[in-house]
């Protein structure tokens, strides 16, 4: 089974929570293991970390991965910097953005396949 590391934007309510678990659904029904680090290391905020030890985390499961996949339907940073490590590890990097949200074209540059969507369920890895 193929390990995806999955980044989206962050939320410290967890608004997008509902979001994550459908491209979890998503991941398992295309046979890929998922981690994401607001359901995996902070447990949906039950545990707190530093900066520093988020990003040694999230660079260590990139490393990890056979895939990352990047949604960018909200724009982040973090999510770009992400992207830009997992290009650089030479990683495969899937960007995922729903229909009618502008694309960078730093990432359009950067991403190997870029994935839009009006819904999760219909993406296709």
């Amino acid at each position: 089974m193929k390990r995806v590391y999955f980044g989206i934007k962050y939320h410290s309510n967890n608004s997008n929570k509902s979001v994550i678990n459908e491209f979890e659904l998503c991941f398992s029904k295309h046979n890929l293991k998922s981690y994401c680090v607001v359901r995996d290391m902070e447990k949906w905020g039950k545990q707190t970390f530093s900066a520093t030890q988020i990003m040694q985390e999230t660079f260590a499961k990139i490393d990890e991965s056979d895939i990352v996949v990047i949604d960018i339907s909200e724009k982040g940073v973090g999510l770009g910097i992400e992207a830009g490590y997992a290009k650089a590890k030479g990683k495969e990097l899937i960007v995922t953005i729903k229909n009618g949200v502008e694309i960078s074209t730093t990432i359009q540059g950067t991403a190997d396949k870029i994935i839009t969507y009006n819904e999760i369920s219909d993406i296709r890895l």
